[in-house]
């Protein structure tokens, strides 16, 4: 027979970090979309005189208006990993714990390799990201300062505004054009990468688990079971001892 539980709402995701998780999938939306049209040209056939047509020009400006997006919300979610609460604290993406390798290895047993346990134990389930999550999130961050580094050399000198020219010696540096055009679309096709899985394991979770892995990101809220509530507030207890007698 199986246990009942009771189910608490929890504030996860606060209003900031839903908007720039929004703005980034609008962002990488358009980046993609853009940059496939930007490294392939379609051949456009009009009747129309040359100067009326700006299609490609407007591309351009879509894909750099989307990377300008892109890189300050990259800017602004820094700064909420210092301001946010315990779920958005850059704290949460600090892989070299103990506890983030034993919640990897349950994720990967659970999710990636699909094995059931033989005792449930709800109160390995993340509240906020998993082990996985996480470090995939580092690896992500890490690619997208190469995509912005890249990205703003190639734009460097074709731009007015010393933003973009910051990144000019990147091209230099790398070897030449055609080498940072390369890591730029390779790039590209590891977020595409990422987001595919990102969206399988969201709707999983959601499905598996039923404690609004998707509405979360919408209204802030998850459900969350009373032995993980009480497991995650034992371990702010024991969290705000230590500070204590580290005070003192």
């Amino acid at each position: 027979m199986k246990k009942i539980r009771n189910f608490k709402r929890v504030y996860v995701w606060e209003l900031p970090v839903r908007i720039f998780h929004w703005l980034n999938v609008l962002a990488l939306i358009v980046l993609t979309v853009t940059g496939f049209l930007i490294a392939d040209p379609p051949a456009i056939l009009s009747s129309a005189e040359a100067t009326n047509l700006h299609s490609f020009g407007i591309i351009r400006f879509l894909h750099f208006t989307a990377a300008y997006v892109f890189f300050f919300v990259m800017i602004l979610r820094i700064y909420w990993a210092f301001a946010g609460n315990r779920f958005a604290s850059w704290k949460a993406f600090w892989p070299f714990t103990r506890k983030t390798w034993n919640n990897f290895w349950h994720v990967m047993k659970i999710d990636v390799m699909l094995m059931n346990e033989k005792v449930e134990d709800v109160t390995k389930i993340s509240i906020g990201h998993n082990s996985v999550a996480t470090i995939s999130y580092i690896a992500m961050f890490f690619l997208a300062l190469i995509q912005i580094f890249t990205g703003f050399a190639l734009y460097a000198d074709m731009s007015s505004w010393w933003l973009p020219k910051m990144f000019s010696w990147v091209i230099p540096f790398l070897g030449g054009d055609f080498t940072v055009r390369n890591i730029h679309h390779i790039t590209m096709w590891a977020f595409i990468f990422f987001s595919m899985v990102h969206v399988y394991l969201v709707f999983y979770h959601d499905w598996l688990e039923g404690r609004g892995e998707v509405s979360s990101m919408f209204g802030g809220y998850k459900f969350v079971c009373d032995e993980r509530i009480k497991k995650m507030e034992g371990e702010l207890k024991v969290k705000e001892d230590e500070e204590v007698i580290v005070a003192k």
